[in-house]
């Protein structure tokens, strides 16, 4: 089938574009160039560029550097990039040049063609251009590491950390309901002293916690953009104001700080801040991990596990066995936490590849903080509605295994020396008998001592027993 083409030109010579499309020749190379894959920036992101793109042409504008009616074009097409109208026009691959330049371009384009219409031009005219307009006081060195900052911040404020302080809140109440249940400890996977459920809940509501608390440091530390820098740092054909006056409207549209990096050289060659920022990710992930396998385990069962609690029945576990029932939300997470530890790696290693004045693997690394953060904020969401919330105590159970709990003979140490309480252990674990049933047979302690010893609710709080 015959496709309409317009021909535009670039600094190397024509190209023929589709004519119905909002991107120019750039754009169209790098489409060509770069048939690796089908991953393409994401919805936040291309927000973000709408947003820096118009910040810069507010600030160019307010510094003269605009005419009112072009930067008002400018505005209006970047706010459609911002809204989404035009996602279908972002079409270059994440595996494309480290700088960015094709998708920097490729914004250009689309918000030069758009502005270009909206004062009565055709697309493909330049009446509203590219490069001199919508990139004026910028290059992609420094729009789009300011773009991967801007994207990554929201994304942490408005999607993770309302997803992860309801999660906590959910753990908190989980352990203020189960307080009171008693039951065995484990270390080493094996038998150890006694814990409160409600306990083993409390460390996790604090592990997510702590995440939260690191999230929080590490977002704000994404407030410091490389805008100003240009194309190595130095801010060529940058106005002394422009920075200022751009990163501003930055936070005006977001309602975040942003502010400018004290050292553009640092910022534009090295990204140990986004290292950082996931690096807070990865430590969430490993938690996450750890959390959702405990759950897993403490319900395994129902006859030949733990099953010291239940979690919520949500689907058929099984194509083959009736009635099966699995832990499918805590192995939706620890295949979330797989997949952010992986791109931990690959945002680590791009990190490396900061030569001299630039990074040149940005682009990966913005999907991959991006990828983490959005699968995160919805394996957290589901956790919580789906698993967490619903998760009952089986009392029974637990005080079922801890009765036969060979470490509860532990708290006799003080009464009848490690040496005997470690026979009272193996005797207790041999013969499935309960420890207090072990120490009347061999005629170690009386009744009465026995109850002080063997108080398992003083077992867990601090001091010695007796």
């Amino acid at each position: 089938m015959a496709t309409d083409f317009r021909t535009e030109r670039d600094s190397l010579g024509e190209v023929r574009v589709p004519s119905d499309a909002l991107y120019g020749a750039q754009t169209q190379r790098a489409k060509e160039n770069f048939p690796v894959s089908d991953l393409r920036f994401s919805r936040r992101f291309i927000e973000a560029l709408g947003i820096v793109k118009e910040a810069a042409a507010r600030a160019n504008q307010s510094l003269g550097l605009l005419d009112e009616a072009t930067a008002d074009a400018i505005v209006a097409a970047a706010r459609e990039v911002r809204a989404g109208t035009h996602d279908d026009a972002f079409v270059v691959d994440i595996f494309q040049t480290g700088s960015g330049t094709s998708t920097n371009m490729n914004a250009n384009e689309v918000i030069a063609n758009r502005a270009s219409e909206l004062v009565g031009a055709a697309r493909g005219s330049k009446a509203v251009h590219p490069n001199d307009d919508v990139n004026m006081s910028q290059s992609s060195n420094d729009t789009i590491p300011t773009s991967m900052h801007v994207a990554a911040r929201r994304a942490l404020t408005e999607e993770l950390l309302p997803a992860l302080r309801a999660l906590h809140t959910a753990l908190s109440d989980k352990a203020a309901a189960f307080d009171d249940v008693l039951k065995s400890g484990r270390t080493h996977l094996m038998d150890a002293t006694p814990v409160r459920l409600g306990q083993e809940f409390s460390g996790y509501a604090a592990q997510v916690a702590r995440a939260i608390a690191r999230i929080e440091e590490s977002a704000a530390a994404l407030g410091t953009v490389a805008l100003g820098g240009t194309a190595t740092g130095t801010g060529l054909n940058c106005p002394p104001d422009f920075p200022e006056r751009a990163i501003g409207f930055i936070s005006e549209i977001t309602g975040l700080d942003f502010q400018e990096t004290d050292n553009h050289f640092a910022e534009q060659a090295a990204k140990d801040t986004y290292v950082e920022a996931h690096g807070s990710l990865n430590t969430l992930a490993s938690a996450l991990l750890k959390i959702a396998n405990d759950l897993r385990h403490l319900s395994s069962g129902p006859t030949s596990g733990l099953s010291e609690i239940t979690l919520p029945t949500i689907q058929p576990g099984s194509s083959i066995m009736p009635g099966k029932i699995n832990p499918v939300q805590s192995e939706q997470v620890m295949m979330v936490a797989a997949r952010v530890m992986g791109n931990h790696t690959t945002i680590t290693v791009s990190n490396t590849h900061g030569n001299f004045e630039l990074n040149v693997m940005m682009p990966v690394m913005a999907h991959a903080m991006l990828e983490s953060i959005d699968i995160l904020a919805g394996s957290v969401e589901a956790f919580r509605t789906k698993c967490v919330e619903g998760i009952e105590a089986n009392r029974a159970r637990c005080k079922e295994l801890l009765e036969l709990n060979p470490s509860i003979a532990t708290a006799l140490n003080t009464a009848i020396g490690y040496d005997k309480a470690s026979e009272v252990a193996k005797r207790a674990a041999k013969e499935r008998k309960s420890v207090r049933t072990i120490v009347q047979e061999m005629d170690l302690l009386t009744a009465e001592e026995l109850d002080e010893y063997l108080d398992v609710r003083a077992m867990t709080e601090p001091g010695i027993p007796g």
